[in-house]
C-alpha cells in the first residue's frame, strides 16, 4: 500500500494520500488549497491517478482543495450527508464506504466538532478529522458543534475500536503525527472524565478563540460546486422536470455516472444505462461503449449522477473526445426526486 501523510504548517492540517499500488487508483483525505501542487507533483512522481477526494468535515481553518483537485484531476468529491456544502459529487452515510482500486474506507459518522463531521476507518487505521485529535478533541463550540455528541462519537464509537487501531487526526499543532486508540485512551487528558456532563463542562470552559479565518474560510468551503450554470448557458443541461418529461423518448439516452452502491441505496431511473463515472474516460474512446452507443442509435446522451458534479464533467470530457451530442441533469437524482421523477428500487 501506498501512504503518504502531508502537512500544511500553516493550518497545522494533515492530509492522507492512499493507493494499494503504484500505477493505481488513489484517494486524498482533507487537501489543502495550498498545497494542491504538491499533491499533484506527487501523483505524478507515485504514477498514480486520483479519483476520489474527501473532506472529514467543513473546516473553518483552511480553504479545501476539493474544489481544485476536481478541476485538475476529475477526481470525485465526497463529504457526509449533513455537508453545507453547495455541491459535492458524493455524499456518504454512517456505514456505507468509499472504495478506490484495492481500498476501502469504512464511513463513520462522530458528530460534535461540527454536524457534518466522519471518521474513516481503513483496516489498521482511523482517520477521526478533527473529532479525535492526538492527546487533545477537537472544540465543539461553533458550527453546530456538540460536546455531548463528541462525547458519544469517541467513547462510543471510536474508542470501541481495537486498542492498537492507529489514530490519524486532521489536525496536529505540537508535531505529533500518529497516535492509537489504546493511547489515546490513557493519555489524553481531554478523555480521563467520569461521565458525559463532566465532558460537557471541561469543553464549555475552553475560551477558545476563532480560527483567524473563519470567517473567510468557512463560506469559501461551502461553495466548492462546478458551476452547472454554464452548461445550462450552453444548452447542454436538463433540469430534473426536463429529465423526467424526456424518460421513453426514443431520441435521449440515459446515462447514470453513479456508482453500484450508490445505485442500490437510491434507487436507478427506468431505461438508464450505468457507465460509472471511473471509466467515462474508456467509454467515450473510438471503440468505448458510449461513443458506439452514439454512434450507432444517433441518441443524444444525458448523463446523471447524485447531484450533477460528475455529470457536468462527463459532459467535458465527452466534448473533448469530440461527442457533442451531450447534455446532463442539473441536480442529478437529488433533484429529480425533489421534482417526484419515478425511480426503480429494490
Amino acid at each position: 500500500m501506498i501512504f503518504r501523510q502531508l502537512f500544511d504548517s500553516v493550518s497545522g492540517t494533515y492530509s492522507y494520500l492512499l493507493a494499494s499500488r503504484a500505477g493505481g487508483e488513489a484517494l486524498i483525505l482533507d487537501p489543502v488549497i495550498e498545497k494542491v501542487d504538491r499533491y499533484c507533483q506527487l501523483l505524478r512522481e507515485l504514477d498514480l491517478k486520483l479519483v476520489k477526494a474527501v473532506d472529514t468535515h467543513l473546516h473553518a481553518d483552511h480553504i479545501t482543495g476539493l474544489g481544485e483537485l476536481r478541476d485538475r484531476t476529475h477526481c470525485v468529491t465526497i463529504m457526509g450527508e449533513q455537508s453545507k456544502a453547495d455541491v459535492v459529487a458524493m455524499r456518504v452515510a454512517d456505514g456505507d464506504r468509499v472504495m478506490i482500486e484495492g481500498l476501502g474506507l469504512d464511513v463513520m459518522y462522530t458528530p460534535g466538532h461540527t454536524d457534518d463531521s466522519y471518521s474513516y476507518l481503513m483496516g489498521d487505521r482511523v482517520f477521526t478529522g478533527d473529532t479525535l485529535l492526538i492527546r487533545g478533541t477537537g472544540r465543539t463550540d461553533f458550527q453546530n458543534g456538540s460536546a455531548r455528541a463528541q462525547y458519544d462519537s469517541i467513547f462510543n464509537r471510536l474508542l470501541k475500536l481495537p486498542e492498537e487501531t492507529m489514530v490519524f487526526p486532521a489536525h496536529d499543532y505540537k508535531g505529533d503525527t500518529v497516535s492509537t486508540i489504546g493511547e489515546e485512551k490513557r493519555y489524553n487528558p481531554r478523555l480521563q472524565v467520569r461521565s458525559v456532563d463532566e465532558y460537557i463542562e471541561l469543553m464549555g470552559n475552553l475560551n477558545l478563540p476563532n480560527p483567524k479565518l473563519m470567517d473567510v474560510v468557512v463560506p469559501a468551503n461551502m461553495h466548492v460546486g462546478l458551476h452547472q450554470d454554464d452548461l445550462a448557458k450552453q444548452g447542454l443541461s436538463l433540469s430534473a422536470r426536463e429529465g423526467i418529461e424526456s424518460l421513453g423518448r426514443p431520441d435521449i439516452l440515459l446515462v447514470d455516472l453513479r456508482e453500484n452502491s450508490e445505485r442500490a441505496k437510491h434507487g436507478v431511473l427506468p431505461g438508464a444505462l450505468h457507465a460509472p463515472y471511473p471509466t467515462i474516460g474508456e467509454s467515450l474512446k473510438s471503440g468505448g461503449m458510449l461513443r458506439e452507443v452514439a454512434a450507432a442509435t444517433g441518441r443524444r446522451i444525458v448523463f446523471f449522477c447524485a447531484f450533477g458534479e460528475r455529470s457536468a464533467m462527463a459532459v467535458a470530457a465527452a466534448k473533448d473526445a469530440g461527442l457533442a451530442n451531450t447534455a446532463h441533469i442539473a441536480g442529478g437524482m437529488d433533484a429529480w426526486k425533489k421534482a417526484g421523477g419515478p425511480v426503480l428500487t429494490g
